[in-house]
């Protein structure tokens, strides 16, 4: 489904990534995982076309994207829940969903606004109400269900459930479960380690804008030395 081949990205001189390789495969969710600053964030920037990759390949479906811009990666099937949610402000939640809404890749079975409102019902209640009269957890939900209605391919979720309420974070979870069970392809960045190996198959590790280890999730269950080296406070 997707395919990193030792991509360097850099901010002018600086240089924030260096050789990240990684894949994720059809109906896969998979973790990208590392202490703050340590390059993931510029990782999913690289895919989505945000942080120009200087050398490297990134593949979406055996197509090359690193030389694309953002609005053509998002229309081949790439749908970004970013950090910060960034949901538009001065809109009600009906039109945040609707405003972007679209089938670009031909989905037999696309999201609906109906399919979205099933896994996240709060926004139910909420749909004349504007973005800015949102809960912090409601506007997460509404980024992942505005994702959602451009139909993608692969989700990329970064900090998905960073300074939510345990209630809304479950919700949350489960409704990631529900994308991964109808074969949804997923990146996800968080800090709830627990919550992403109940969740995915594999997992990425990064240091220093490198991939330092990769592997199941069984094999990171049984290596608590990792986490706490990597991605403990």
């Amino acid at each position: 489904m997707l395919k990193l081949e030792n991509i360097e990205t850099f901010y002018g001189e600086s240089q924030a990534l260096f050789g990240v390789s990684l894949e994720i495969g059809p109906s896969e969710v998979v973790t990208l995982l590392g202490r703050n600053g340590m390059g993931k964030s510029t990782t999913i920037k690289s895919i989505i076309g945000l942080a120009p990759v200087r050398s490297g390949k990134i593949l979406f479906r055996d197509w090359p994207i690193h030389s694309c811009p953002s609005h053509v990666i998002a229309r081949s099937g790439i749908g970004l829940v970013p950090e910060g949610r960034q949901i538009f402000p001065n809109l009600t939640v009906y039109e945040n969903m609707v405003a972007t809404a679209a089938n670009p890749t031909g989905a037999r079975n696309p999201f609906l606004l109906k399919d979205v409102l099933s896994l996240f019902p709060r926004l139910k209640d909420r749909m004349n109400n504007y973005g800015n009269q949102l809960s912090g957890g409601e506007q997460q939900m509404l980024a992942i269900a505005r994702a959602l209605m451009i139909n993608p391919r692969l989700l990329i979720l970064d900090e998905a459930t960073e300074g939510l309420a345990p209630l809304i974070r479950r919700e949350i979870w489960q409704a990631l479960a529900v994308l991964k069970d109808r074969g949804m392809s997923i990146l996800i960045v968080d800090k709830n380690i627990q919550a992403l190996m109940n969740l995915a198959q594999r997992h990425y590790i990064m240091e220093k804008g490198k991939i330092v280890w990769t592997g199941p999730t069984s094999s990171l269950e049984s290596r608590p030395e990792l986490q706490k080296r990597y991605i403990g406070v």
